[in-house]
């Protein structure tokens, strides 16, 4: 196999796997909201804020593995990754949180009533 196809198919994978760490950075972030709830000022900084690092790690990529040259198969690869991610672990992984989260608030609910009790 030629070394440059070698490189070429690196770059998908790298894109492939940038896409997939960035759904699960997003991920955290979405655990954090259903765990502190906030308004939507706050949701919408935290979304602005995300995708500039989002950004800035797609240009990353593309600066240090294609010195800076923009190819579309390596923004697609990025997105393909997300969107693979987000269907496959993603949407599974946040229902069982959910469902912990009903008990987690439970746990809460209780623990502030035997502390106001005690007062």
């Amino acid at each position: 196999m030629s070394v440059h196809i070698v490189y070429e198919v690196k770059l998908l994978l790298y894109s492939f796997l940038t896409g997939a760490g960035l759904m699960m950075t997003y991920d955290l972030l979405r655990i954090f909201r259903i765990f502190v709830p906030h308004s939507y000022i706050f949701t919408g900084i935290e979304d602005m804020v995300y995708w500039v690092y989002a950004a800035l790690v797609t240009f990353s990529l593309l600066y240090e593995q294609n010195d800076g040259s923009l190819r579309g198969y390596a923004i697609a690869g990025v997105f393909i990754g997300m969107v693979l991610y987000d269907k496959i672990i993603s949407k599974h992984f946040l229902k069982l949180l959910k469902h912990f989260q009903k008990y987690f608030t439970i746990r809460i609910d209780r623990c502030n009533r035997k502390k106001q009790s005690k007062r």
